[in-house]
């Protein structure tokens, strides 16, 4: 599984253990939480490190807007601590894609 992949998985599971949580949704979205991730996809597949993508947290560039940036560290907070639990390997890749340092755009 490649990175860019792995950053999906983990984003989805994230906004989707926050919406349960906080939205009693069930097993589907919210509308808002819905729109959260398809844009998170979107960031995700159009990211110019590709599979050399860093975490969110040491990159160089921000591209999400100040709002859905805003929403992402909502759930950030609240699911990371979760997904422990929930989703150990994908928690556990997380941690060690984040101990890579920050990359320069690539030209």
């Amino acid at each position: 599984m490649g990175r860019l992949s792995r950053e999906h998985q983990t984003v989805e599971a994230m906004i989707r253990i926050y919406c349960h949580d906080k939205h009693l949704f069930g097993d589907e979205l919210c509308d808002s939480c819905q729109e959260l991730l398809n844009y998170a996809a979107y960031r995700i597949v159009r990211c110019p490190f590709g599979d050399d993508k860093p975490s969110c947290a040491k990159c160089t560039i921000h591209c999400y807007n100040a709002k859905m940036r805003d929403k992402i560290k909502e759930v950030m907070r609240y699911s990371g601590p979760r997904m422990v639990v929930y989703h150990p390997i994908l928690s556990l890749a997380h941690y060690f894609d984040s101990l890579k340092g920050s990359r320069e755009l690539p030209r």
